[in-house]
């Protein structure tokens, strides 16, 4: 299946990877939901779709969605705040669709 999206650059999501990776790290009760959702899956057949800003916390809460079963998409609210690496990462390592100009 080929993944939709409109970001700045794919080749930035190495980068992206470690940064969410780090703010998973920092983020603990997420981490908590995130592997209660993997084992129960309550959002399967659900669809989110999110506009806001493409940061790594952001981006934890999306692949925390996509764990618990949800179809998931992300489109930027701010360019100027848009993490293009993260967004990149998202579309590339996690397979969330992630949209803006």
């Amino acid at each position: 299946m080929t993944i939709k999206y409109h970001i700045k650059d794919i080749k930035l999501s190495s980068k992206g990877r470690l940064r969410i990776e780090w703010a998973r790290r920092e983020m603990p009760v997420l981490k908590i939901v995130e592997e209660r959702f993997m084992k129960q899956k309550p959002l399967k057949g659900f669809k989110i779709g999110a506009c806001l800003h493409v940061t790594t916390e952001t981006a934890n809460l999306m692949i925390a969605l996509k764990t618990g079963g949800a179809e998931v998409a992300l489109c930027a609210s701010n360019p100027l705040s848009t993490q293009d690496d993260v967004a990149a990462s998202l579309v590339k390592d996690f397979g969330i669709p992630v949209f803006f100009n």
